[in-house]
């Protein structure tokens, strides 16, 4: 059996030619800290919480309802803030013990915030 101790990277995939876009929406709107070095295939990471988020462009455009999911402290906030940014809130199902709703980045990628209640 594996044993998984923890999330450690997401990558997500963008069209070709919107790094720099890419760039400005993680770094600027969502305000994740850029990791610098010269990663493969010219994708950009980031920290988020205590995981990384990488981004490589991709030809097509294939997009479906996969997403990852980050836990927030105080989703209401993160709620607020992004669409203080312009961005669309959408719900979904209930799940109990948590909180949660979807965005979307510029992209297309569907994100998932949560915050567990008790």
């Amino acid at each position: 059996m594996i044993q998984f101790k923890r999330i450690d990277h997401l990558l997500i995939c963008v069209p070709e030619g919107t790094t720099a876009q890419a760039r400005a929406f993680y770094g600027d709107v969502l305000r994740l800290e850029e990791i610098p070095g010269n990663h493969p295939s010219g994708a950009i990471w980031f920290t988020i919480a205590d995981i990384q988020l990488h981004i490589r462009e991709e030809a097509g455009g294939n997009y479906s309802k996969r997403h990852p999911a980050f836990e927030v402290t105080n989703l209401e906030e993160a709620r607020q803030e992004l669409e203080r940014s312009g961005l669309a809130i959408e719900y979904s199902s209930e799940i109990d013990g948590r909180q949660r709703f979807f965005f979307h980045d510029p992209f297309g990628n569907r994100i998932e915030l949560l915050e567990f209640i008790g």
